[in-house]
């Protein structure tokens, strides 16, 4: 890997983060064509890394309700934060679940699976359309609400599908505000990347070389101010009900993925 790409990748991760065109799915076609044969291990490392930056733009742009969501969990008091911070454990259960028992099962469709994401980012793509003609509604998340947001979020573990996409149209079409839903949705998967950044530090499987030090840095900062604009942007597109513009967008990348590998086999 090298400075160019380190920056591209950051860029890239940092943008479809937020916006619903799947970051996973977007990373994959990307070291594809980059032709990309860096160790397992250096690439876990440059995931995480990545990772980390986008969430930590996640708590810049919501530090104030992350601040929130902290006195609600420790005042043990039945009031709104209480509630929200419930409500954000919940929809953690699915995707812990799946990645505590699941993990190797997921892991088997990243590395090149070019196809599967070509058909996951259709998916997504019908799934954004639904929810762009969903009528606006005030309406809050639910308990219940939080528990299918959850397994959105789990189902978006596969390359391709888009976790904001998923979460989002899921949201909104069980009638929840599009502000609240796009709230919702980035802050339910930061404790979600901070725990899966702490079990792959304990494992092991994240080794830092001085070799990786500056590409590394590069993909960190690229990573979080792409993340920082994406994050804020996104709120304003989903309140103005333009998801169509990703769907079609995320359609043609699929489509064009998918004719890719069929026509090189």
């Amino acid at each position: 890997m090298n400075y160019i790409e380190a920056i591209i990748l950051g860029i890239i991760q940092g943008l479809t983060e937020f916006l619903p065109v799947s970051s996973s799915g977007h990373l994959e076609i990307a070291k594809a064509l980059f032709g990309n044969d860096t160790l397992p291990s250096e690439s876990l490392t440059f995931t995480v890394v990545l990772h980390f930056a986008t969430a930590l733009s996640t708590l810049v742009v919501f530090r104030n309700e992350v601040v929130q969501i902290f006195k609600g969990l420790f005042q043990f008091k039945w009031n709104e934060e209480f509630q929200f911070s419930l409500k954000i454990i919940i929809s953690m259960i699915p995707a812990v679940f799946a990645g505590l028992y699941f993990e190797d099962q997921f892991e088997a469709f990243f590395g090149g699976q070019i196809l599967l994401v070509g058909f996951m980012l259709i998916i997504t793509s019908l799934l954004l359309l639904f929810a762009d003609k969903a009528k606006n509604t005030t309406k809050d998340v639910s308990f219940f609400n939080a528990a299918v947001i959850g397994v959105s979020q789990a189902l978006a573990i596969l390359p391709g599908i888009s976790r904001s996409g998923a979460t989002i149209s899921s949201s909104v079409l069980l009638g929840i505000d599009r502000v609240k839903a796009a709230r919702f949705s980035f802050l339910m998967v930061v404790p979600l990347i901070f725990g899966k950044i702490g079990k792959d530090v304990m494992s092991g499987s994240i080794n830092f070389e001085s070799s990786q030090i500056g590409y590394l840095t590069i993909g960190f900062i690229t990573s979080f101010v792409a993340g920082l604009f994406a994050c804020k942007w996104m709120i304003a597109i989903v309140k103005k009900s333009k998801l169509s513009y990703f769907s079609l967008y995320c359609f043609i990348v699929g489509v064009i993925a998918i004719s890719i590998t069929l026509y090189n086999k």
